[in-house]
């Protein structure tokens, strides 16, 4: 039979109440019968009732994640990384992770997102792929959740959040373009409506005023952050009357199809054309020839946000609320 609750407090000589306090590390218990219920707790191998828990805590244990996509991409190299870190980070916290996908602003994510915060379906939500204008944060402020974003917003003070000098990165991609003797530099983006876009168009942008290079219109385009679309839009590049010498996908998916486009077209990637891409996910690195790509630790990111909504649950003060991480320029052959 399982071991209860009643048990462990007649195998330690306490009251049952003390015991439940104790592992729901209330302050009354001191720090010494803590450890000794918690050690004679594993011992025992007493797991405690999941539903009891929730009804003397009033917490439903459980972080949620929306991804926020219109297509199934679970197999998304960014994604997988992304909740691998959030699972890890969850279980060493003793948390459940929730996870959907729904895709951006429709009525099928308002209504997740109603459904988790009106039911107390979870304690507090992970945010990423910001928008410009996203009604996400206005929602989870006006109800009081506690939440955590990847990436940082124009009202980024009012939440906690780790976001990724994409501007300054995609700025010495740039110039590592410009060093290679390229001035005609494409960059294919992203939904206008992203935060990621603002932030890595600015960079492009810098980047080329760093070099005394006009921006050029016809060498910008837009993608979905796909493979399909970077192969499309490359296409369609490379078919100006003056094509670009070098392509710079506003991440690595679109990268890896701007790759399949020019090889089909028989352009030498490296010596010919020059493609990077931006995520530094594993694939780029087996490619033929590798990409050169802008890291950011996507899964070291998840771990850090999952802790810090940990945190803000158990109503514990933030040391670094905002914190910022420098991509590493990951330099390879595509780049020549």
């Amino acid at each position: 039979m399982p071991v209860t609750i009643r048990d462990l407090a007649e195998k330690l000589k306490l009251s049952i109440t003390t015991v439940s306090r104790a592992l729901d590390g209330y302050a009354d218990v001191s720090e010494e019968t803590r450890k000794r219920v918690i050690l004679t707790a594993e011992e025992m191998g007493y797991e405690p009732s999941f539903a009891a828990r929730q009804l003397r805590r009033k917490r439903a244990d459980t972080i949620g994640y929306i991804l926020p996509t219109s297509s199934p991409q679970f197999s998304d190299p960014f994604f997988v990384n992304f909740l691998t870190g959030l699972c890890d980070e969850a279980a060493l916290l003793h948390l459940d992770l929730t996870v959907t996908s729904c895709p951006p602003d429709s009525e099928k994510e308002h209504s997740q997102y109603r459904r988790w915060v009106q039911g107390n379906r979870v304690d507090g939500i992970v945010i990423n792929r910001l928008r410009t204008t996203d009604w996400r944060i206005t929602f989870l402020l006006e109800n009081q959740i506690p939440f955590v974003c990847l990436g940082q917003a124009e009202n980024g003070d009012s939440f906690p959040s780790v976001a990724v000098d994409e501007r300054n990165g995609i700025a010495r991609l740039v110039a590592h373009l410009v060093e290679k003797g390229h001035r005609r530099i494409a960059f294919i983006g992203a939904s206008p409506q992203l935060v990621l876009q603002r932030e890595r168009f600015a960079g492009y942008e810098s980047g080329l005023r760093a070099a005394s290079i006009a921006l050029m219109p016809e060498l910008i385009s837009h993608g979905d952050l796909s493979e399909d679309s970077g192969y499309r839009v490359t296409v369609e590049l490379l078919a100006l009357p003056d094509p670009p010498t070098a392509i710079l996908a506003c991440n690595d998916r679109m990268a890896l199809g701007a790759l399949r486009a020019a090889q089909e077209q028989g352009i030498s990637v490296g010596p010919q054309l020059a493609i990077a891409g931006y995520d530094g996910i594993k694939e780029t690195e087996y490619t033929n020839p590798a990409i050169t790509t802008l890291h950011q630790p996507t899964y070291e990111i998840a771990r850090i946000l999952a802790g810090m909504l940990g945190k803000l649950i158990q109503g514990q003060p933030l040391e670094n609320p905002h914190q910022t991480i420098q991509p590493e320029l990951v330099i390879r052959p595509s780049t020549g």
